[in-house]
């Protein structure tokens, strides 16, 4: 069986076994997005194109059902969830100036910055609004939190851009804010509401964080030697905004010193025009398929928090999961 048809094959149980709710996850998001302006209505419905896997959502929604019990607050998380990647996905666009998401224009192509900007304010107001929702602060305070982590690993990456001499220390703490936090908060919210006792609730929330680092660090290998076709998104715009991620940091490591101060220049004055070279470096010096074991290593550690819970096939979905997030590459 094929890549693709082993992660087609996977989503289809995902779907047999919390179809329903995905589907109340999916009118959740849009009764709350629901816009009498036509301006505004155009741009939900460009951006709905941009709405991949649905990991996230799922991440939350299997998480309940494997503790026992997806109560009527769990799509309306689930859209919460979404509802703040999406904007996290506007804003990135921005800060990446890239021009392609889910084979369609980004928002700051199709309109502008200014547009993308105020528009990915309005989906985290939104995501605020519907979390209230439920009755309960708690889930507010919890997603806020999050968000706020999450933009402090943008920032961080912002930060530090142009910086070609950044660590792995410094690169997992960035993807741990700007990636893995948001899966880490969809496997707590549902296990929290689904009232799981505590330890419970860590060791998922420790999952949907391992498994948001795996995901992160494919995606790095991706954008190195992905195609757009393939992918479905513009890629080398991190060499373009001299954005080091991991493939990269350990070529640099593992280069004399004189190699890897030309590299940093090539990467400084020509981005992406630097990817054949990058790519032919990594491959005499085996750091893709590392880097790759390294997502690997981390995706299994995540399968492992879930021995926690007992057997069923919503444990066992979540078990697949972490490989779903890294196969393109693994």
């Amino acid at each position: 069986m094929s890549r693709l048809d082993t992660t087609a094959d996977l989503l289809q149980l995902v779907h047999q076994e919390i179809g329903a709710e995905l589907v109340r996850t999916e009118e959740i998001f849009d009764e709350e997005l629901a816009s009498t302006n036509p301006f505004v209505g155009d741009i939900i419905a460009h951006t709905r194109r941009f709405r991949g896997k649905r990991l996230r959502p799922i991440l939350l929604l299997l998480t309940a059902k494997a503790c026992g019990n997806i109560s009527d607050a769990h799509p309306i998380l689930a859209a919460v969830v979404e509802m703040i990647h999406t904007a996290t996905l506007v804003h990135d666009d921005v800060l990446d100036m890239a021009d392609v998401r889910r084979h369609v224009a980004t928002v700051n192509v199709r309109w502008n910055n200014e547009t993308s900007v105020l528009f990915g304010d309005y989906l985290f107001t939104h995501a605020f609004h519907l979390a209230a929702s439920i009755g309960t602060a708690d889930a507010c305070r919890i997603i806020g939190r999050a968000t706020n982590r999450v933009c402090e690993g943008e920032l961080s990456q912002v930060r530090h851009r142009g910086d070609l001499d950044l660590t792995e220390e410094a690169y997992f703490d960035m993807i741990d804010g700007k990636t893995a936090e948001l899966c880490a908060v969809a496997c707590l919210l549902g296990a929290k509401y689904a009232e799981s006792s505590p330890n419970v609730v860590d060791a998922l929330r420790e999952y949907g964080r391992e498994l948001g680092l795996a995901f992160q660090i494919a995606d790095d290998v991706l954008d190195i030697m992905g195609t757009e076709d393939a992918v479905g998104k513009t890629l080398g715009t991190d060499l373009d905004q001299q954005k080091l991620t991991l493939p990269v940091i350990r070529l640099l490591s593992n280069l004399p010193s004189e190699e890897a101060n030309e590299l940093r220049r090539q990467i400084r004055d020509e981005g992406s025009n630097a990817g054949p070279e990058i790519i032919r470096l990594c491959q005499e010096k085996g750091i893709l398929e590392e880097t790759a074991s390294t997502a690997q290593e981390i995706a299994n550690r995540a399968a492992n928090r879930l021995s926690i819970l007992p057997e069923s096939s919503a444990r066992r979905l979540l078990e697949l999961l972490p490989g779903l997030a890294i196969n393109r590459v693994c």
